[in-house]
C-alpha cells in the first residue's frame, strides 16, 4: 500500500488556499474559491510537468496515490502519462473531422470549398473510419477508403486522403494519435494512377484558391509558404521568385524590377505588385533576419529556397499531381485568354519574349495596363474584403 503525509481527515479540514504535499509527487491543490484537487509534479522526459488527477469529491487520496504511482512508473519507463492519458480519451475520427474544419473554417473565404471539405469525407470516408477512435485506424482502414476511388476519381481521391490526413495531423498535434497513417507511409500501397495528361500540370484557374488556402493551412514554414503564394500572385518563374532580394522591390510604388541576369531573356522586367502581394512582401519583412533574400531557405538563410522544396509543397497539399511550380503561369495564362484580356498584356505579364513583325514593333511594356491586369487577378483569387494573410 503506498503511505503518505496525508490523511483522509486531514484532506476534508485544510481549508487554506495553497499546495500540500502527501509525498511522492502527488499534492492536494486547494483553490482559493475552496475546490479541492489532486495533482501530480512529475519529470517526464527533462520537463516538470503538472497533471489533475480529479477533485477530491470523486477521487479518493488512495486512488489518487495509486494513479501517481502508476503515472510514475510510465515515466520510469520512458513513456508521457499525458499523452497516454489523452490517447485514452482520443475522439472518433467523425469528431476529429469536425474540430479539424472548425480550425481550418476561418481561412477559408469560400463557402463552397468549406461544405465540400465535410462532404467528400461524409461521403467517401466515414462509413469506414467515422466511429473509429482515431487512435484506433491504421493504414489498411485509410487504404481501405482509398484504393476504390484512387484509380477512376483521382482529384476526389487526392481531395478526400488531404483531407484525411489534415483530421490526423489534427490529432498528432493535440496528442490523440503517435502518427499520421494517411502520411507518406501509406504511397507504395497505393495504386499507380492513370498517366496525367499533359495539359492538367497547369491546374484550372477555378481551384486555385482553394490550392491557396491548402497552402496556408499546410506545415511547410512560413518563407516557403509565402513564396509560393507570391509566385502565384505575380505569376512569375520559380527562379525569379526564390532569388528576388530585397533592393528589387518597392513597396511604395508597388513595382517589382527584375534585373536582365536574372530574366530568361536577358532583359530588365517590371512587376506590378497587387495589394495581396505587397502583403506578402511585408510578412516576408517581418520574417527578416538580415541578407539580401527576399525568400531565404529555412536551413540556411543566405541561400534562397531551392525549386524542389516548392515542389514539396504541392505534394504535401495533394497538388502536385495536377500542376508543377511552373504551371501556375500556365493557369494564369488561360484565365487571361478565358477572360478576354489582351494577349499583348498576358504576354508582357508573363515576360514572354513576342517574335516577328509584331515583335519588332512591340516597344512598351505596358506597365499601367499590366498593373490594371495583376490586380484583376488578385481580385478573383482573393476578394479584397477578405484578403489578408494569417
Amino acid at each position: 500500500m503506498v503511505q503518505g503525509k496525508l490523511t483522509q481527515k486531514l484532506v476534508r479540514a485544510i481549508t487554506e488556499p495553497g499546495f500540500y504535499g502527501d509525498g511522492n509527487t502527488l499534492f492536494l491543490r486547494v483553490a482559493p474559491g475552496g475546490s479541492k484537487q489532486w495533482v501530480q509534479r512529475l519529470t517526464v522526459h527533462g520537463r516538470r510537468r503538472s497533471i489533475g488527477l480529479g477533485g477530491v469529491s470523486y477521487v479518493t487520496l488512495a486512488e489518487a496515490r495509486e494513479a501517481a504511482l502508476e503515472n510514475r512508473r510510465v515515466a520510469r519507463r520512458g513513456g508521457d502519462p499525458l499523452a497516454e492519458k489523452r490517447r485514452a480519451n482520443a475522439p472518433r475520427f467523425r469528431e476529429a473531422a469536425q474540430s479539424t474544419w472548425e480550425s481550418l473554417r476561418p481561412r477559408w473565404r469560400n463557402a463552397k470549398v468549406a461544405a465540400n471539405w465535410l462532404q467528400q469525407l461524409e461521403r467517401h470516408a466515414m462509413k469506414r473510419l467515422g466511429d473509429l477512435p482515431v487512435n484506433q485506424i491504421d493504414r489498411e482502414d485509410v487504404l481501405a477508403v482509398l484504393t476504390p476511388i484512387w484509380g477512376r476519381k483521382q482529384e476526389t481521391a487526392r481531395r478526400v486522403r488531404r483531407y484525411i490526413r489534415a483530421t490526423l495531423d489534427w490529432c498528432l498535434a493535440h496528442g490523440f494519435v503517435e502518427t499520421n497513417v494517411a502520411g507518406d507511409s501509406i504511397n507504395g500501397a497505393l495504386p499507380r494512377m492513370a498517366a496525367v495528361k499533359a495539359h492538367y500540370k497547369a491546374l484550372p484557374y477555378g481551384e486555385v484558391s482553394e490550392v491557396l488556402q491548402a497552402v496556408e493551412a499546410s506545415g511547410a514554414s512560413s518563407t516557403v509558404r509565402l513564396a509560393l503564394r507570391f509566385l502565384i500572385f505575380t505569376a512569375a518563374r520559380s527562379g525569379e521568385v526564390r532569388g528576388a532580394v530585397w533592393p528589387e522591390i518597392d513597396t511604395g510604388k508597388r513595382v517589382w524590377k527584375i534585373p536582365g541576369e536574372r530574366m530568361k531573356a536577358g532583359a530588365e522586367h517590371r512587376v506590378p505588385l497587387s495589394g495581396p502581394a505587397v502583403e506578402i512582401i511585408k510578412r516576408a519583412k517581418k520574417l527578416h533576419k538580415g541578407g539580401e533574400l527576399v525568400f531565404p531557405s529555412p536551413i540556411r538563410r543566405d541561400c534562397p529556397i531551392s525549386d524542389a522544396t516548392l515542389s514539396k509543397l504541392l505534394r504535401s497539399t495533394g497538388v502536385a499531381g495536377q500542376s508543377t511550380v511552373h504551371g501556375f503561369r500556365s493557369t494564369f495564362r488561360d484565365w487571361c485568354a478565358d477572360t478576354g484580356k489582351p494577349r499583348e498584356l498576358a504576354e508582357a505579364a508573363l515576360a514572354h519574349t513576342v517574335g516577328g513583325v509584331e515583335g519588332a514593333y512591340f516597344r512598351s511594356d505596358l506597365f499601367e495596363r499590366r498593373r490594371e491586369l495583376m490586380d484583376d487577378w488578385a481580385e478573383y483569387l482573393a476578394p479584397p474584403r477578405t484578403c489578408r494573410l494569417p
